[in-house]
């Protein structure tokens, strides 16, 4: 049977270089699961790989769609599984890798259906938020669905408009929707996470935040700045740069309030990680495994 081979693991882990090490042993493509990474224009910021190494394994979902643009888990889903059933004719393992919560487990265990939105609905609701704030579509959240409102991340505008996008467009509570059933897929999963020690990890991701302010990142922020009420670039590393540029702060303030809520996603993406039980975890620190053997061996 056909295998999609994922490779999950908090941001700054080295999953990047290591899924492409092993795409290359397996001579397979790799489909990113990153909600940041498929937007273009967002390379140092987001660690999205580089020109080499794009040369060096075919990766999909990377830089692909313009800012602007909408895109959903579901979205994600439809494509990803699409995808899958060409390219497994050519290849009897495709690897996946990224730290989207969401977006590996819409592809691993399905997600609910939802009514697709009105084009005219999203509109109102982004020129609402743009004017007024997200406040107002909080407010009309709790009143529709009070079980969700209370379930969400109440600062991820992202999250909150979508769900009352749904709420608006089925008339039911979104929460009402959300039934988590598992859907069977016609080819085999196999996860195994990326794992360091949690200093190791704060260690690497605080260096590579240097690097990416080294590499251009307070000018690739600048460039997007006229931008920046996009949800696309309400995001980690631009966020606080945005605020450095708006004079809310100094720029050694806001690249240390990159480290940390790079740090802070990091440990919400491996306490979400965790959540699966079964999935085996590598250290990628531990110099006594031999990573590529220890994967390769149990396709």
């Amino acid at each position: 049977m056909n295998t999609l081979l994922v490779l999950p693991g908090p941001t700054g882990v080295g999953k990047t270089e290591w899924s492409i090490r092993i795409a290359e042993k397996l001579q397979c493509p790799i489909l990113s699961a990153d909600s940041r990474q498929i937007y273009k224009g967002l390379t140092i910021g987001t660690a999205a790989p580089d020109t080499a190494q794009l040369g060096r394994v075919r990766h999909f979902f990377v830089g692909i769609l313009p800012l602007d643009a909408y895109y959903s888990a579901s979205q994600y889903e439809a494509e990803a599984l699409a995808l899958l059933q060409t390219l497994f004719e050519k290849h009897a393992v495709v690897v996946m890798t990224g730290g989207s919560m969401l977006y590996i487990d819409a592809v691993c265990n399905g997600i609910d259906e939802i009514p697709t939105i009105d084009e005219d609905l999203r509109s109102q609701l982004s020129e609402l938020y743009r004017n007024d704030g997200l406040d107002p579509i909080r407010r009309q959240l709790k009143i529709l669905d009070p079980v969700f409102y209370d379930q969400v991340d109440l600062k991820n505008p992202k999250r909150v408009i979508h769900a009352l996008e749904i709420c608006l467009m089925s008339g039911k509570p979104y929460s009402s929707l959300r039934t988590h059933q598992r859907k069977e897929r016609p080819f085999r999963i196999l996860k195994i996470g990326f794992t360091r020690p949690r200093e190791e990890l704060y260690d690497r991701i605080n260096r590579r935040v240097d690097t990416m302010m080294a590499d251009g990142l307070l000018e690739e922020a600048r460039s997007l700045y006229s931008l920046r009420r996009l949800n696309s670039l309400n995001t980690v590393g631009y966020k606080e740069l945005f605020d450095y540029f708006d004079g809310n702060c100094p720029l050694d303030f806001a690249v240390e309030k990159i480290k940390q809520h790079t740090r802070n996603y990091a440990r919400k993406q491996l306490t979400w990680f965790r959540k699966d039980k079964a999935m085996p975890w590598i250290n990628l620190s531990d110099e006594n495994i031999a990573v590529e053997q220890e994967i390769l061996g149990k396709l």
